[in-house]
């Protein structure tokens, strides 16, 4: 089959050919650097759809398995398999020149490029493409968007899942469909320009043990050290600086890399060295103390407060009166009510929200009070209309930035989910002063959309007839400051590994990083590898992941159920690279659910204001037992480094 095949205008793929090379693994489990390809397929397509080429083979990767219940291969069936360095060389001539595709490519890349560097070879891929971002842009009228669902919905006949070859035959079809999808729609390609994953700076460090205990505070003069403080080092040291740091985690202290107001002590030698460690101490007020004198103290460290020990924190809104703590919070918005399920108790209220004291002057913002309906009980939707844009997503075209912003705060208040880019599950476009002169109006009349004025948002007439989010299990809308519990697992617990996906205007021609910082019952990281962000795209347990769907989306991926007990929160913010602002750049619209392909819980659109240059988007932190989402929507002028000190980590320039 060709990508023309079913189009009525061939010439409006053009922009859609390249060569490429369908790829799918099977694997022993799910972290690259430590499990093994299984066995891989690689399907190659010309510009026109047609397959070129088809290579498969099962490896003998040398060690378990893994999984059989999911991909059915035993050791038994493995043996006599060739290894994969036997292959790598047919493989890399499948991949050169072309675009590598696969279902969240990340992966199936990211095994690929480990499996190459254990061969000694470079894998010769430039670009890759996700189907599943693709599809996210595309955003068909499908529950969820796993492979076999996809294929279902595009008459694509699926024989054996799991297995290499007939998925990558599979994703063929859900390529050649949702590529003629894209270009009905006009949409670019999310192609994702791939770094040679060999290189150190993309390395995942080895997994560290976090430390088990609390941070007490600061070492006080002629006071013991006690586990869990946050400990320096600067400067030249007698022992070896490796040695150094088993010691004191082996105490139970908690060793850094860089220092913070919470920093409990530095250790170094010489003062006036004018590290960036030691002008921080001398700013801050930290204590300092020479390697003798740690090293006696390290003869009797008392115990300290277990992370399990802890109370966990309150989600009520702070006092202007709290004490100061890091110089960036994490804003703390209305929580929904434990009991409620639905917001139709009460009309939403105008009242100003003051960020906890340790924010910065320009923290306090003017936000809709959520009544306490926010959030649906744990695992569960809301389950009766809030509006008449319920089930709606709206398309807001044009204005000033105020005007835009106001429109689809309104959506939202009408029930609506505010869209910012035109897909298949966009049902209405309001068009404000301007936005006649979009350049993706002619295609949303060709499509047949609803076209409103400004007028249409006060009292707003739906036109009969099914509405495609009615298609699909619908997201809970969360307005600025809503919150939502994730679902428990059987009753047990939450979900696994949670996603939280930003997406902005696919015109947008600055540089947006997407980062996580996990914290603590500071709202401080336990050590900076917990800082999570494009060049160290992994923490090093690896529960924490970044990854990258395309130029205008990028993914935070959290394993709650492997989280220390230390981690609390996991903030997820955005940063421009430059001088431009988030008002150059309009909404950003992130969704979050269990996982990257599977039904989205709960979706939001977040208007920073004008001048801001980095963005809180969302938290998931821990309440008591169970775990919550918050959309925080939070902009601030001050750039990536500031806000990460803030968190306790120095950014290096």
């Amino acid at each position: 089959m060709s990508l023309t095949s079913a189009a009525a205008d061939p010439s409006v793929l053009r922009d859609y050919a390249f060569e490429w090379a369908l790829v799918d693994v099977e694997t022993s489990g799910l972290v690259p650097r430590r499990d093994r390809v299984l066995s891989v397929a690689v399907v190659t397509l010309g510009p026109d759809g047609e397959q070129t080429g088809e290579f498969s083979t099962l490896l003998d990767p040398g060690c378990d398995p893994g999984p059989v219940h999911v991909h059915g291969l035993t050791a038994e069936r493995l043996r006599g398999a060739p290894a994969f360095e036997q292959v790598a060389e047919r493989i890399g001539e499948l991949l050169e020149g072309r675009v590598l595709v696969a279902h969240n490519a990340q992966f199936d890349y990211d095994f690929l490029a480990h499996e190459f560097a254990r061969a000694r070879l470079r894998l010769p891929v430039a670009r890759r493409l996700c189907t599943l971002a693709l599809n996210r842009r595309v955003d068909p009228p499908t529950d969820d968007l796993r492979l076999g669902t996809l294929a279902a919905h595009y008459g694509v006949p699926q024989v054996k899942a799991h297995d290499a070859l007939d998925d990558t035959r599979v994703l063929a079809g859900v390529l050649r469909a949702s590529l003629r999808e894209a270009a009905q729609l006009d949409l670019s390609l999310p192609l994702v320009a791939c770094p040679p994953r060999q290189d150190a700076q993309f390395a995942p460090k080895p997994p560290r043990t976090p430390c088990a205990f609390r941070n007490p505070g600061r070492l006080t003069a002629g006071g013991p050290l006690v586990q869990g403080m946050k400990i320096a080092v600067t400067g030249e040291t007698v022992t070896a600086r490796a040695d150094l740091l088993l010691l004191a985690d082996a105490a139970g202290l908690n060793m850094m890399s860089s220092v913070s107001r919470h920093t409990s002590a530095l250790v170094t030698n010489d003062l006036s060295t004018g590290s960036a460690k030691a002008r921080r101490a001398l700013t801050e007020g930290v204590p300092v103390i020479d390697e003798a004198a740690f090293l006696r103290l390290l003869g009797d460290v008392r115990p300290g407060v277990s992370h399990e020990g802890a109370q966990p924190k309150s989600d009520a809104v702070p006092s202007s009166g709290s004490p100061a703590l890091p110089a960036v919070p994490t804003p703390r918005g209305p929580e929904a009510g434990e009991g409620a399920e639905t917001a139709e108790a009460a009309e939403a209220v105008d009242t100003d929200v003051t960020a906890p004291a340790h924010a910065l002057p320009d923290s306090t913002v003017r936000t809709k009070a959520v009544p306490p309906a926010v959030g649906p009980k744990p695992g569960r939707r809301p389950g009766k209309p809030r509006g008449p844009l319920t089930g709606r997503r709206v398309l807001v075209l044009g204005g000033t930035h105020p005007d835009a912003v106001a429109a689809r705060t309104r959506v939202v208040e009408l029930g609506g989910a505010a869209a910012i880019n035109l897909s298949a599950g966009v049902t209405d476009v309001v068009v404000l002063d301007g936005g006649h002169g979009d350049r993706r109006l002619p295609r949303i009349t060709a499509l047949r959309l609803p076209v409103h004025e400004a007028a249409w948002l006060v009292a707003p007439v739906v036109t009969a007839g099914p509405r495609a989010d009615e298609r699909r299990t619908a997201a809970h809308v969360l307005p600025r400051g809503g919150v939502v519990d994730l679902p428990l697992q059987q009753g047990r617990g939450p979900e696994h590994r949670w996603t939280v996906t930003a997406s902005w205007a696919q015109q947008t021609a600055c540089e947006i990083d997407v980062v996580a910082f996990v914290l603590d019952e500071d709202e401080q990281v336990s050590f900076d590898e917990d800082f999570v962000f494009y060049g160290a795209p992994e923490n090093p347990g690896g529960t924490v992941r970044l990854l990258s769907d395309g130029p205008t989306e990028q993914t935070v991926s959290v394993d709650l159920a492997t989280l220390p007990p230390s981690a609390r929160t996991v903030v997820v913010a955005a940063a421009i690279d430059g001088s431009p602002a988030f008002g150059d750049v309009g909404a950003l619209h992130i969704v979050s659910g269990p996982g990257s392909s599977a039904a989205a819980l709960a979706q939001a659109t977040l208007d920073a204001a004008t001048t801001e240059r980095t963005m809180l988007l969302a938290e998931i932190y821990r309440r008591g037992q169970s775990w919550r989402l918050r959309a925080v929507g939070q902009g601030y002028d001050h750039g990536l480094g500031v806000l990460a000190r803030g968190y306790g980590v120095e950014v290096a320039d």
